[in-house]
């Protein structure tokens, strides 16, 4: 049974710059990324100090800038759920049964450039893995890396920078 205090929530279009050739997927945005209507818009999420690091797009910058300078890089951002309900803000709290999809196959197919699907944290990787490899319109080899929520506290940013690495080594292969 849905849980009452649950509320259907929608996340964002995907940002796709002029020439993606990566796509990073979350699960879900959280209510603090819902309220500024930005990806990875809590401020103790990790993900704007590693895209910082790794290509210049730091949250000292304008959500607009940090967000061209990914595309610039390559890099695309979605999340694999369209809409659920889900009561705050944890990947746990997702109820199972309220999942819609994002049309990734969709998004791949119109961009065919895109060679590599990197996962932030386990739920979103779960969620690709179980809805939506099968329909993928061609093989693409895909990364789960670990999660930049602030809810994933058991590594440092310093660890999760050295995995998320990975992301600008699969660019610099060109």
């Amino acid at each position: 049974m849905p849980d009452p205090a649950a509320v259907r929530l929608c996340g964002f279009p995907p940002l796709v710059g002029e020439r993606p050739r990566v796509l990073v997927l979350g699960s879900m945005p959280g209510a603090a990324s819902l309220a500024a209507l930005e990806y990875y818009g809590h401020p103790r999420n990790a993900f704007w100090p590693i895209m910082g690091e790794l290509f210049g797009a730091g949250p000292a910058l304008p959500y607009a800038e940090r967000t061209a300078r990914l595309g610039a890089a390559g890099v695309a951002l979605w999340d694999v759920l369209a809409a659920c309900r889900r009561p705050g803000s944890l990947d746990s709290a997702i109820e199972p049964d309220s999942i819609e999809l994002n049309d990734i196959p969709g998004l791949l197919a119109a961009q065919p450039g895109i060679r590599h699907v990197f996962c932030n944290g386990t739920a979103a990787a779960t969620l690709l893995r179980r809805h939506v490899l099968g329909r993928l319109p061609r093989a693409l080899p895909w990364t789960r890396l670990p999660s930049t929520s602030p809810a994933h506290a058991g590594r440092s940013l310093a660890d999760k920078l050295a995995a998320w690495r990975v992301l600008a080594d699969t660019l610099a292969v060109d």
